[in-house]
């Protein structure tokens, strides 16, 4: 099973009737899915695709994304994860540097009008594309934009109706999924898996999370566009829980969907947590869930954790990213709240190691020094698509990727991570965590969120706060620096303090992430 098809065929063998999707309250056998992979697989051929060819996916979670990065691996083409909310210079990017020859989507998703979104594409970015699938829950027409009436315009559903593809390209070194970096700077990353990489992690966190058939089902509300959804998703997969999918996270259908399906599986962001909790006033939030692994991007939900354990609901700390996928590590259910409210923790496969440099002189630090995260494991990718010199940077020669986040090891297979090494400041000659400034600000009644940056100075390195306030509030910008004086060393206190309305931010797939190089930007020109 270390191919995407031989996963799904091994389910679809031994559980043939169980649901492997549930869809708007719709069960889909394994037997059906891998039919309906097959199938696709032939109309794909049909529209030229065969190995190596990319085709991009702009689609919400739907059945129709996983079968058909499904009929992909088994073609041996690449599947290229594009978000939802992006719009048509991002679009246009990833279709066009990707080299897509077809690209799938849903033109009235939420009501956004996608063909138009399309319309805005440079028409050069679409040359290669041959064929748009449009995918459609009405009997809606749709029209193409003019830089798109070149390409075959075939429905969704007619694959599915298509004669089954005998064959199976698919291969264990074979790369099948590209996700996108984020980035609010340069152009994304393509970050390149391959077929055993997605099954073997999806094994390894089937394990290590306790996934497993007979033990309820798993909601995928996280979106299969992002690393973070689709490494749930093939875990769950591996590990025989039927997924309940749902197209958009909403809070009070995802509580809805639990109690209905008996979930007892999902990994969340704090602010759908937050959002979560918003919505219902039970005190035991969600009875069946043991623990939810976590992603933290809001330092305005800073005790998520101790809001969240205080309704019945476990959250660990998570470790991934794109480039050895999500869910790498996880903080053990067990351990109290303050230790697992921390990124990072237990690496999930028995054949992943970390490590910690240290960034000045780059020498191997022991447990418990901060340094620079590297991780190497079955999950890492294949490399950066089609771009030999980003992959020789960011991989060493024995294999570790160099994560640019900032970290520690707590033993020899755990460790804690503390911020991305971009973020970390250098005042008064010392490594400081912004995160460090940030709780401490935090702490003052009147302060909602807060995030520090550091500019430079004639006198050296210095650190600017900007905060939200609370509703009915004001900044007193004195008032917070003499807190930070009075409490932290005095090179850590922020020379200035801004407040904004809200943080400037980046919505990717796998949560809304601050733009702290727009907020530097900001703090040079104060």
């Amino acid at each position: 099973m270390d191919t995407i098809t031989g996963l799904i065929a091994a389910r679809a063998a031994r559980s043939p009737r169980q649901p492997a999707l549930i869809y708007r309250d719709r069960p889909l056998s394994w037997s059906a899915f891998d039919a309906r992979g097959r199938a696709v697989a032939g109309a794909l051929a049909g529209l030229g695709v065969g190995p190596g060819d990319r085709v991009a996916l702009w689609l919400p979670n739907t059945p129709a994304y996983l079968v058909l990065c499904a009929a992909c691996a088994r073609l041996g083409a690449i599947a290229v994860a594009v978000n939802t909310r992006f719009r048509g210079a991002e679009v246009g990017d990833i279709v066009g540097r990707s080299g897509a020859t077809v690209l799938a989507m849903w033109p009235g998703f939420r009501g956004i009008d996608f063909p138009a979104i399309l319309g805005e594409v440079a028409p050069a970015a679409l040359a290669r594309l041959s064929a748009v699938i449009v995918y459609r829950e009405d009997d809606a027409d749709t029209t193409m934009p003019a830089n798109a009436r070149h390409c075959r315009t075939v429905r969704y559903d007619d694959l599915e109706r298509g004669p089954a593809f005998d064959g199976d390209a698919a291969a264990p070194a074979l790369g099948c999924n590209i996700f996108t970096t984020s980035g609010t700077t340069k152009a994304p990353k393509f970050v390149l898996h391959s077929q055993s990489g997605i099954t073997r992690h999806a094994h390894d966190v089937a394990r290590a999370f306790g996934y497993g058939p007979g033990g309820g089902t798993m909601l995928q509300a996280l979106p299969l566009c992002g690393v973070f959804g689709f490494c749930q998703a093939m875990a769950g997969m591996a590990g025989g829980l039927p997924l309940v999918l749902t197209s958009a996270f909403d809070a009070a259908e995802t509580v809805a969907l639990i109690d209905r399906h008996d979930v007892r599986h999902l990994n969340v962001t704090d602010d759908m947590v937050d959002a979560i909790l918003r919505t219902t006033d039970r005190p035991d939030v969600l009875p069946s869930v043991a623990f939810s692994g976590y992603a933290a991007f809001d330092t305005a939900l800073g005790d998520i954790v101790e809001r969240a354990d205080a309704r019945g609901w476990k959250l660990c700390g998570l470790y991934g990213m794109s480039e050895v996928q999500a869910l790498f590590s996880v903080r053990d259910p067990e351990l109290p709240v303050a230790e697992r409210r921390p990124g990072g923790g237990r690496l999930v496969s028995a054949d992943a190691a970390a490590r910690v440099r240290d960034v000045d002189s780059g020498a191997l630090l022991p447990v418990g020094e901060t340094g620079e995260l590297e991780l190497r494991g079955p999950s890492r990718m294949l490399g950066y698509f089609e771009d030999p010199a980003a992959t020789a940077a960011a991989v060493t020669s024995d294999g570790f990727v160099r994560t640019g986040d900032l970290g520690y090891m707590t033993d020899d297979r755990s460790f804690v991570f503390l911020s991305r090494r971009g973020d970390v400041l250098r005042l008064g000659g010392f490594l400081v965590s912004p995160l460090e400034i940030e709780s401490h600000i935090q702490a003052l009644p009147d302060i909602e969120g807060c995030q520090v940056v550091g500019v430079p100075t004639p006198d050296g390195p210095r650190a600017v706060a900007f905060v939200t306030l609370r509703p009915g509030t004001a900044l007193d910008e004195a008032a917070v620096r003499r807190h930070c004086l009075d409490g932290l060393a005095r090179f850590k206190a922020p020379q200035r303090v801004i407040a904004l309305a809200e943080f400037p931010t980046t919505k990717s797939a796998n949560g809304t992430k601050i733009q702290r190089g727009r907020l530097r930007e900001m703090a040079e020109q104060a």
